[in-house]
């Protein structure tokens, strides 16, 4: 969200220890009167932002004794960002069509223990895979379900704090927080995150299978209660020139009926010649909040390969920023979305392409089958002029199975450079009559053909998913929704 700057109207006072031995005080967001007017004081800052940022300061104060530079770097950039940002509404052209509304009327409440005392309920929802994988609760790895062993030499997977390599923390310093155009979650998710899960992959190191991060919120509210903890769950992904790794992200849900709010964050930086092939998968509670941002920086010659599947969440936001920066690039993005409940699924995507020969594609799929359903698609590419010979597509296609199901799609592309190949296009519609008639022909009664198109809509996306089990678990869960008397 766009917002003017101003000479020092607010200071933002900051507290560090002089010594080892001096008590640990944390980041207060303070706001001091000056020469500016009481109205542009007003306009600059939201009480309840600032509320929720000293609610979220507080709360991981007393989670940690110490913050490394690193941690400490993202809360400080992060704690003077509000300072300018108030809560988004429908006046705001990026949540023109999205309703946040219930998460500001909520009681909002920092998760109070990052790792809960049962753990019984987690064991069920480790990954039951011969990949390596993290089950990560609250933002919080839980070690003694995270086998991530047999990585080759060089790669660390782990929390921030674990960091011994200087190399590794001279990189991780260099790239958290580097995104500036993040919008007030980013920030929040900035200020709350209780650790950093980092991912780092040495020169010329390829990582064969995938690395499986499995998110879990431990804290819930009752559906009516109006009470909804927060998690800030935040990942580090660093690839260096030549290096190459699959990361599977899945949100799970302990209990479909609950309420929580899961603000996710990842940050990816790709080298020159890497890859990241990156899975993304969110089957959170349908009463909960799922909102995510993953910004992506690549370098030339490097790939990033997106595969997105969300079913969960009342509102599920996700916020996927692409950086292109430098040339012979190659980004591919496949999301498919599903909403069967009064719930919304939003993907806001941004790709930015500023050098030559560019190539980007992008597929959004999504089927809402729910009369008070709504997806929302925002689709931007924008082609700088000095991204010449740019080879870039966009389409999205909507099912809309319910007379007053909702979607609103914006496939846009903004092209200064002369020489390029770009196209984008949108459909919405229902099942068409010739396919269910095509069928019928065959001797297949309209529901049985009805629902073997439906199942069929999204299976393109699916079947880019990184491993056979992937792709039935996914499938079954769909399935499952659609049909919740085949569960």
């Amino acid at each position: 969200m766009a917002s003017s700057t101003f000479s020092s109207p607010f200071h933002l006072h900051r507290l560090t220890p002089t010594s080892p031995s001096t008590p640990k005080t944390r980041t207060k967001l303070n706001l001091r009167h000056t020469s500016t007017p009481t109205l542009l004081r007003a306009t600059l800052s939201d009480p309840l932002v600032l509320q929720i940022a000293e609610t979220l300061e507080d709360s991981i104060s007393t989670l940690s004794s110490s913050s490394s530079p690193t941690l400490q770097k993202l809360r400080d950039t992060s704690s003077e960002s509000l300072l300018t940002m108030s809560w988004p509404t429908r006046k705001d052209e990026q949540f023109r069509f999205t309703d946040t509304s219930f998460i500001k009327h909520s009681q909002i409440h920092p998760v109070s223990n990052p790792i809960p005392t049962s753990k019984s309920d987690l064991v069920a929802l480790s990954a039951d895979t011969q990949f390596p994988n993290l089950l990560i609760v609250d933002g919080v790895i839980v070690n003694c379900l995270s086998p991530f062993g047999g990585l080759p030499g060089g790669v660390f997977v782990g929390p921030l704090s674990s960091v011994s390599s200087e190399v590794i923390s001279k990189r991780v310093l260099e790239f958290v927080s580097e995104f500036h155009d993040g919008d007030l979650f980013w920030s929040l998710n900035g200020v709350g995150a209780p650790e950093v899960t980092v991912v780092y992959v040495p020169e010329g190191c390829r990582v064969e299978e995938s690395l499986y991060l499995r998110f879990y919120s431990s804290e819930n509210g009752d559906v009516g209660s109006n009470y909804l903890p927060m998690s800030n769950p935040r990942v580090l992904v660093v690839v260096e020139k030549g290096g190459e790794i699959g990361i599977v992200e899945e949100y799970l849900s302990g209990d479909e009926d609950k309420c929580y709010w899961t603000n996710s964050a990842m940050e990816i930086s790709i080298g020159e010649g890497g890859k990241v092939s990156h899975s993304y998968i969110q089957q959170q509670s349908v009463n909960a909040a799922h909102i995510k941002w993953t910004y992506v920086r690549q370098e030339s010659s490097s790939t990033y390969e997106h595969v997105e599947v969300s079913t969960g969440g009342k509102l599920g936001r996700h916020n996927l920023h692409v950086q292109q920066v430098g040339p012979d690039t190659v980004t591919e993005m496949s999301t498919f979305h599903l909403c069967v409940h009064d719930q919304t699924q939003d993907l806001h995507s941004k790709l930015v392409l500023d050098h030559p020969r560019g190539s980007s594609k992008q597929l959004h799929k999504c089927i809402v089958a729910h009369s008070s359903g709504q997806a929302v698609f925002d689709g931007n590419v924008k082609v700088n002029r000095y991204a010449q010979k740019t080879d870039a597509g966009q389409l999205t296609r909507s099912l809309l199975l319910e007379p007053r199901a909702t979607v609103n799609v914006k496939p846009n592309l903004q092209i200064i450079a002369d020489d390029v190949k770009c196209s984008h296009g949108a459909s919405i519609s229902d099942l068409e009559e010739d396919q269910i008639f095509y069928f019928s022909a065959r001797g297949i009664d309209s529901n049985t053909a009805r629902r073997a198109l439906i199942l069929s809509f999204g299976a393109e996306v699916i079947a880019r998913l990184p491993s056979d089990s992937l792709r039935k678990q996914v499938q079954n869960h769909i399935k499952g929704l659609l049909n919740p008397a085949s569960k």
